[in-house]
């Protein structure tokens, strides 16, 4: 016997903690009934449904034929004395297996299992109309066996399974392309699998910041950048060193961000060492570089400690390339920009102790101007000419 009182819990718990509706579940149990009770006792070619009653625990079984008209449909002993063959008009196959739903040019083979005729039909329901459904009930069956057992559990399985991908993936859709926060599960071949609760993220090795280390059951914050649906289930894929991930950073950080009133305008990022912002301001009184850096720096020390101490240059963008390449290789001091707009290339000129600080560390800060400015950057040294010593002559 059914416990009717459990099964009821557990539709409710599935529907208040997975989110998956309990219309869902219950079109699940009828499709599992109707499949075991069609693989022990029903007919090649059979529609079978099942109506469950949750209240009473009893199942009523049905048969569905579809109204087709007797000009549209070759009956069986007319297919049989077509003077082509059975394999060639569908095969090698045998004509006896061939499905009665499938079409040659418009004509439907006749199965007296999955349809019904238009005369027929008229008999049973009046107004009936091709193409309509016409419904007869079957006996009931209690016991199915254990086969058909086995294939309605898999059945409610994989409805289950299915319904449970569209809720995850109504949820977590709506969170792509932000930071979401879940627990380290396992580390393996360089991936961290993070428990998100309702699904499994990966943060892959290349998303990862260089050198961070990440133990089980710590907490992980990173950015949503792909929901994936796979055989296996739904996929989060998250990254670290996404340059989205430190303007989501920075929006969580600076209300004028977030509201607009600051825009990011460009990120030129290498996660673990260095980053380069440049931001620009609908309102003129409003300081976009200091709405990143915040009083007394809070902001961006804040960031940059998420981020493991990456250092963060924050520019003002411009509309002029010069002046924004000028202030893309900051800290260095620019003497003059020459710019080729045809080959979208700057040639850069630098006091010779400011050359080793323009280029920075293994071309850094050159390497990190360039992609935030779109432009090709060529820096060269000036030499200081030597100061002319006026004398006066005697007289």
């Amino acid at each position: 016997m059914i416990d009717l009182k459990v099964v009821n819990s557990v539709l409710e718990q599935l529907e208040q903690e997975r989110g998956i509706p309990k219309a869902k579940m219950m079109e699940a149990i009828e499709m599992a009934l109707a499949t075991a009770y069609k693989k022990e006792y029903g007919k090649k070619g059979q529609i079978i449904r099942a109506k469950f009653d949750i209240n009473t625990g009893k199942t009523e079984f049905e048969q569905v034929k579809v109204v087709v008209d007797k000009d549209k449909v070759i009956m069986r002993d007319e297919a049989e004395v077509v003077e082509e063959k059975p394999e060639k008009r569908f095969g090698k196959r045998d004509f006896n297996e061939k499905e009665s739903t499938e079409e040659d040019d418009g004509i439907v083979y006749f199965n007296p299992e999955h349809h019904i005729l238009l005369e027929d039909a008229k008999k049973i329901k009046k107004g009936a109309a091709v193409d309509e459904e016409v419904v007869f009930p079957l006996e009931a069956k209690d016991d199915f066996g254990r086969i058909s057992a086995q294939t309605a559990k898999q059945v409610i399985i994989q409805k289950l399974r299915e319904a449970e991908k569209v809720s995850v993936l109504g949820e977590y859709g709506k969170k792509e392309g932000q930071i979401v926060t879940g627990t380290v599960q396992r580390m393996e071949r360089g991936n961290v699998f993070i428990d998100m609760g309702r699904a499994t993220a990966i943060l892959g090795y290349e998303e990862q910041i260089p050198g961070e280390q990440y133990k089980q059951g710590e907490r992980v914050r990173a950015y949503l950048y792909r929901v994936e649906e796979s055989p296996k289930g739904i996929f989060l894929k998250l990254s670290r060193s996404h340059p989205k991930f430190l303007e989501e950073l920075f929006k969580a950080e600076a209300p004028e961000v977030l509201n607009g009133t600051v825009m990011i305008k460009a990120i030129a990022r290498e996660a673990g060492s260095r980053s380069k912002i440049a931001v620009s301001s609908s309102d003129e009184h409003i300081d976009p570089v200091g709405s990143l850096v915040g009083q007394r720096g809070v902001r961006v020390t804040t960031v940059m400690s998420e981020l493991g101490g990456e250092k963060i240059d924050i520019i003002e963008w411009s509309e002029d390339p010069k002046r924004f390449i000028e202030d893309a290789l900051s800290p260095a001091k620019i003497l003059n920009v020459e710019i080729n707009n045809v080959e979208k290339k700057a040639v850069v000129e630098v006091a010779e102790d400011q050359q080793s600080l323009a280029i920075g560390k293994g071309g850094q800060n050159a390497r990190l101007a360039a992609k935030l400015t779109g432009w090709k950057i060529d820096i060269h040294s000036v030499r200081a000419e030597a100061p002319i010593e006026e004398t006066e002559e005697a007289n």
